[in-house]
């Protein structure tokens, strides 16, 4: 009937929104659970768990590493995305990106070099399965 359970366990956590407004510089590095919009200038690096935006004026110069990510704006750096990016046509994209899912809309400026994650595993556990097959 009653619970030693903390009541605060028991609600599923919220997910911030953090925004970087238009006209907004920002230097240095960041680190958040939540989602991230940048419509302004971030100079630095920002770490998520969450889902990265980057709007149609937003500019991003240095490391981002997040779950997700939408690009409409500037990116130049090292882009690491766990799951899916997704580049906008008004997107211009340089630097190093390592990605699980890539979708890249028509238009796209894209100057950089690329790395999916997810393909590997999947490559690597095919020839594993095929090489079992032949053996046994």
């Amino acid at each position: 009937m009653f619970s030693n359970k903390d009541k605060n366990s028991q609600k599923p956590k919220a997910m911030e929104r953090n925004v970087i407004a238009k006209n907004t510089t920002i230097v240095g590095d960041i680190k958040s659970d939540g989602d991230f919009r940048i419509d302004g200038t971030l100079e630095g690096t920002l770490k998520t768990n969450g889902r990265v935006i980057i709007g149609v004026d937003g500019f991003i110069k240095g490391n981002v590493d997040a779950t997700n990510a939408e690009i409409e704006g500037k990116f130049s750096g090292q882009l690491q995305v766990s799951q899916t990016l997704t580049i906008k046509g008004t997107a211009n994209i340089s630097g190093d990106v390592i990605i699980g899912k890539l979708s890249i809309e028509p238009g796209a400026t894209f100057n950089a070099t690329c790395a999916m994650k997810g393909a590997l595993k999947e490559l690597n556990s095919n020839e594993q399965k095929k090489r079992s097959e032949k053996t046994a």
